[in-house]
């Protein structure tokens, strides 16, 4: 039997081209929404999907392109002009008002009235019948933030849908929902869909897109790379999709030196987890090893390292310095204990850009020293001018502000600040991106001088080459669990997909 042609789009998007400057977000993307589908939108960091989200619903003002919606053309200038055209966005951060009732919010700016009075009982009985039609069955005149974020969430699509919208924007809903709160929303989801509602669900949780949506739509660099059925895209295909790899390809040669398991252990984290961040997981990292983490973003990565720095508080498990119980309630017990983290968004969490390079390279120090003891000048002078030399941190100027480096140098400032401070361990996030070719080849040298001086690296690295490259450990991280541990001849780009892509069946935490 010869299949019928396609349904029309309820949403078509055409050529699409968004610049910020020099930078060119979205170039000549397309992008078609049918009523009634549940469509995921992918791609890594910098890949265009909230660009994406916000050209279509009037935040951003597109370069080029068209948008249509039901055949008709629109150009919203605004997320009010987008939700009256029928395209609402419901945000990670449910953009909503806690402090008022849950009747309040569904209603906002068109309360029912009678002589200028809200009718607040009338509110209150609309807003119960509108919960209920998508299974929720609460008190409405409770202040919404009395609620869990699965429900707030499922409040903010109610009130969009109530609004007329015909095309819902689900920008990561299930990022701090557990498996229950996940649940209710997808139940939600499809009930929608049922309506004729197309949805757009955009996730980095690969076993959720499975479960939920019926097609799929890639992006990387700002380019479509491919749309297609989910139930016909295998996993494997999915990543190569979204890491733009070859699973043939075997980049990234081992250069590492046998795994240093027979060592002394210098951190162990045993069930160590937190609910909604991350799953207990089990991980020693020894003197002088390099352990690898690898996954899509929003795998855990970042969320594990926060945890091991402390900025993340778990609540299970227990850690072990140097073999005795230890406690990392904050980043200042890290300290304490020799830890040291660079964050990924060094321009945001790690620099201070108009301190100088001399400021930035004693302040870790300083501050484990604490305000009792302050560096005397000639000590910072001298730490500066060990450090410059150390990393060849260009220009050696030590009074420039660090903002005025280039992103190389200032990542090589970042590693001063915390090998002043002789830590035993250094956990560095994405130490590489955003760097020159130069640059990016010098990190990779530092990284193995510190391991060989015996110091323990937890690096994190969308790169699969490098983190072959330097690991003598790898742990594959997918939605947020440790799924697997490679070391030694193991360790290689197709095994590290491959973890990446199964399909979340048999899980096993890694140790």
């Amino acid at each position: 039997m010869q299949k019928g042609p396609d349904p029309a789009p309820l949403l078509d998007v055409r050529g699409l081209a968004k610049s910020f400057g020099a930078l060119r977000a979205l170039q000549d993307v397309d992008f078609t929404l049918r009523a009634g589908e549940i469509h995921a939108l992918l791609g890594e960091n910098g890949a265009g999907k909230s660009t994406l989200i916000k050209v279509v619903t009037g935040v951003f003002a597109r370069d080029a392109g068209i948008v249509r919606l039901d055949g008709a053309e629109i150009a919203p200038r605004s997320a009010k002009a987008a939700l009256d055209c029928g395209i609402a966005t419901v945000y990670q951060e449910v953009n909503l008002l806690p402090n008022l009732s849950v009747a309040q919010n569904l209603f906002l700016g068109r309360q029912p009235t009678r002589l200028g009075v809200v009718r607040q009982a009338e509110m209150r009985r609309r807003a119960t019948a509108l919960l209920q039609e998508f299974g929720l069955h609460i008190d409405v005149a409770a202040p919404l933030g009395n609620y869990s974020v699965a429900v707030q969430h499922v409040t903010a699509i109610a009130r969009a849908v109530d609004l007329s919208a015909r095309v819902l924007i689900l920008d990561e809903p299930t990022a701090s929902l557990d498996r229950h709160e996940v649940e209710i929303l997808f139940r939600v989801m499809r009930q929608l869909a049922l309506r004729g509602i197309g949805i757009v669900f955009v996730s980095h949780f690969l076993d959720q897109v499975y479960e939920i949506s019926d097609r799929i739509t890639v992006l990387r660099n700002g380019r479509l790379i491919g749309e297609r059925e989910t139930a016909s895209l295998p996993r494997i295909e999915l990543i190569r999709m979204m890491l733009g790899r070859e699973l043939a390809e075997t980049t990234g040669e081992r250069v590492a030196a046998p795994a240093h398991g027979a060592g002394e252990a210098c951190v162990s984290f045993e069930g160590y987890g937190k609910a909604g961040t991350i799953a207990p997981f089990d991980l020693t990292l020894h003197h002088g090893e390099v352990v690898g983490l690898a996954g899509l973003l929003g795998s855990g990565r970042t969320e594990t390292a926060r945890l091991v720095f402390g900025a993340e508080r778990a609540d299970s498990g227990e850690v072990k310095v140097e073999g005795r119980a230890a406690r990392l309630h904050s980043p200042r017990d890290a300290v304490a204990y020799g830890f040291g983290y660079c964050p990924e968004e060094r321009k945001t969490d790690g620099i201070i850009a108009d301190l100088t390079v001399r400021e930035n390279i004693v302040l870790a120090l300083q501050a484990r020293r604490g305000l009792h003891r302050p560096l005397s000048r000639g000590e910072q002078d001298e730490i500066a001018k060990r450090f410059i030399e150390l990393l060849d941190i260009r220009p050696p100027d030590p009074e420039r502000p660090i903002g005025l480096l280039s992103g190389g140098n200032q990542q090589k400032v970042l590693l001063a600040r915390w090998l002043a401070t002789s830590p035993r361990l250094l956990v560095l996030d994405e130490p590489t991106r955003g760097i020159d070719v130069g640059a990016h080849a010098e990190i990779i040298r530092l990284i193995r001088e510190f391991c060989d001086k015996g110091l323990a690296l937890l690096v994190i690295s969308s790169e699969l080459d490098e983190i072959v490259t330097y690991s003598d450990r790898v742990v594959v991280l997918r939605d947020r669990v440790h799924v697997e541990q490679l070391q030694g001849d193991a360790i290689d780009v197709t095994n590290i997909l491959a973890a990446i892509a199964a399909d979340g069946a048999a899980r096993g935490a890694a140790s």
